[in-house]
């Protein structure tokens, strides 16, 4: 960083509130029994980002920072380099304040986001390959310009905006002992840590904040025991909202200072996350918004009061969202594939049918391969693509088919 950054205060944080009010809902505090029993605690909150306005929480941290810029700023505009949320919080920010904003995504960025951007009124410029070639040309375009750069999250502005989401937390349910956050770059995380732990230790009460991070993204892992921000080679995620390389500066000191654990959860955790929250909540989310669910349901968190996670945006693409569905299926052994050799004879297909129909799993697809190389000439495998109720009812299916003499391998999810 060029500047030197101060975290911000409770007054920093309570001050923002009306500021982001003025543009953000207070979106709602739901209650999830189901992820209660499983965490074995009182309530578990659900703060519903999902549901703000641009989709995600970033909208909050974007308002706050343009809010304070001076009139000769905003004359000369801002600009952010964003592949998703934070690009459309800023755009929004940016309409609402009348300010001219210029947004640099790479050049794969999703439809989606990239329409809600345009949408939002802000000038949209697609550079580079990876993200890291798009902040490039945003920094040179602030030079050339003298536009202000809004950063993401490693700002005291922006996370003051952000920890916001926790003084709305507290005061719908202060009872919340045990707060789970998405962290990417660490804006959210460090805004909600040090608001809600200011503000419990000015009521006398206990606070706990754990952060989730993806496994093939998780600097602040490293950087915590390194005792200062370590860049990672990152590695794909469907998490892409909280794929950060390298801590933010200023996050890294919030973060170590308030923040009391993190953990890590694997793309598959998210995807069963995802699918728990669309049946059991009936709430879209986007796999970076689901990390503190995926925490809970992995049994990653232990809290023995009421606890609160942050369902941090919803903005996911419909086509990722179909595949996560079958991939979170999958992960929870709704889905299973079995692989079935039969004697080459008639009937053997209407047996295997039967067998499965009788242990009352659902067949989705079927494949009959008899050409495969390594089969015998005498027999013919069945791919049984089949719809259970969980790991325990798979097997049971799988061991039925095996007490009727057949060879069978439960292939691998998809």
């Amino acid at each position: 960083m060029t500047e030197q950054f101060v975290a911000p205060g409770l007054e920093e944080f309570e001050a923002a509130l009306p500021i982001v009010h003025r543009v953000t809902q207070r979106t709602p505090l739901e209650t999830s029994r189901y992820l209660a029993e499983i965490l074995g605690v009182p309530t578990v909150y659900l703060k519903c980002e999902n549901l703000q306005r641009t989709g995600a929480y970033k909208l909050r941290g974007a308002y706050n920072r343009l809010s304070q810029l001076t009139e000769e700023e905003r004359a000369r505009g801002v600009v952010a380099a964003s592949a998703g949320n934070h690009a459309q919080g800023v755009a929004f920010a940016a309409r609402e304040l009348g300010i001219k904003a210029t947004i640099f995504t790479p050049l794969g960025v999703a439809l989606p986001k990239l329409q809600a951007t345009r949408n939002y009124g802000a000038d949209v410029v697609l550079e580079g390959q990876i993200f890291d070639e798009t902040n490039v040309a945003a920094q040179a375009f602030v030079r050339e310009t003298g536009a202000t750069f809004i950063p993401p999250f490693d700002h005291p502005a922006v996370i003051a905006g952000q920890g916001t989401v926790a003084l709305e937390m507290l005061e719908a349910a202060p009872d919340i002992e045990t707060i789970v956050v998405p962290i990417g770059g660490g804006g959210l995380i460090s805004g909600v840590a040090a608001a809600a732990k200011l503000r419990a230790e000015r009521e006398g009460r206990p606070m706990r904040i754990i952060g989730v991070q993806a496994e093939n993204a998780s600097p602040f892992v490293r950087s915590i025991v390194a005792g200062h921000p370590v860049t990672v080679k990152t590695k794909p995620t469907i998490a892409d909202g909280i794929a950060v390389a390298r801590p933010g500066d200023l996050t890294f000191e919030m973060v170590r200072d308030y923040v009391d654990e993190i953990v890590t959860v694997s793309d598959d955790d998210i995807a069963r996350a995802i699918v728990v929250l669309l049946e059991r909540a009936k709430l879209v989310v986007e796999p970076a918004g689901a990390a503190g669910v995926a925490a809970i349901l992995a049994g990653k968190i232990n809290a023995s009061g009421p606890t609160a996670t942050i369902l941090s945006g919803g903005n996911i693409d419909p086509l990722l969202l179909q595949r996560v569905i079958g991939h979170g299926l999958a992960a929870s052994a709704r889905y299973m594939k079995l692989r079935i050799l039969l004697p080459d004879i008639p009937g053997q297909l209407v047996r295997t049918a039967s067998i499965v129909a009788e242990a009352n799993a659902n067949v989705v697809e079927v494949i009959h391969t008899r050409h495969a190389t390594e089969l015998p000439i005498s027999e013919v495998e069945l791919e049984l693509h089949i719809e259970t109720r969980g790991h325990e009812h798979g097997e049971a299916v799988a061991q039925a088919l095996r007490d009727a003499g057949y060879t069978v391998r439960v292939g691998e999810k998809y």
